[in-house]
């Protein structure tokens, strides 16, 4: 399986992350998918259940690279009673899809990548929109605090975040 890593990270003023890849050979195919490893894990049953919803299981499972920022249970539990309940109806999967890709980036990015970056810019989510971080003081995303970095999956990267990200 090939594997993309980033050499460059470069920030303009409104342009976003910019990531030059080069591909080489990853190690990687022992491990489960982005998918998997959510779907396997008891701190992502909020998160597998809305990726389920918005049938996006079979793109975070065979699809890829990406780098994913993935709010815990007790991320959810912080929205408003009945947020990601009603998330969850069908008549809602519009919007559960651009919340969840608001959490993905097109490609891999681990912190060693970010670290040799800027200390502060932004970042285009899948959804298309721009997500602001900072890592002057540990790492954060949007308003989300990253509490375990490089999660390793076959086709991409986890970021465990503890705030869901809610695009504007």
């Amino acid at each position: 399986m090939k594997r993309r890593t980033f050499a460059t990270i470069a920030v303009g003023a409104f342009a976003g992350l910019t990531l030059s890849a080069c591909s080489g050979m990853g190690g990687k195919s022992t491990e489960p998918s982005i998918a998997g490893v959510v779907t396997s894990n008891s701190q992502f049953s909020t998160l597998a259940a809305a990726v389920t919803a918005a049938d996006l299981a079979g793109t975070l499972d065979t699809g890829g690279p990406f780098t994913v920022f993935a709010p815990t249970d007790a991320a959810f539990a912080k929205l408003p009673a009945g947020t990601v309940d009603s998330l969850l109806l069908p008549e809602n999967k519009g919007a559960l899809i651009d919340i969840l890709t608001y959490h993905v980036l097109e490609g891999e990015v681990t912190s060693a990548d970010l670290a040799a970056g800027p200390q502060n810019g932004s970042i285009t989510m899948l959804n298309g929109d721009t997500l602001r971080y900072d890592l002057s003081d540990g790492v954060t995303v949007g308003n989300a605090s990253v509490t375990q970095a490089d999660v390793d999956a076959s086709n991409g990267v986890i970021h465990v975040i503890d705030t869901v990200l809610i695009p504007e």
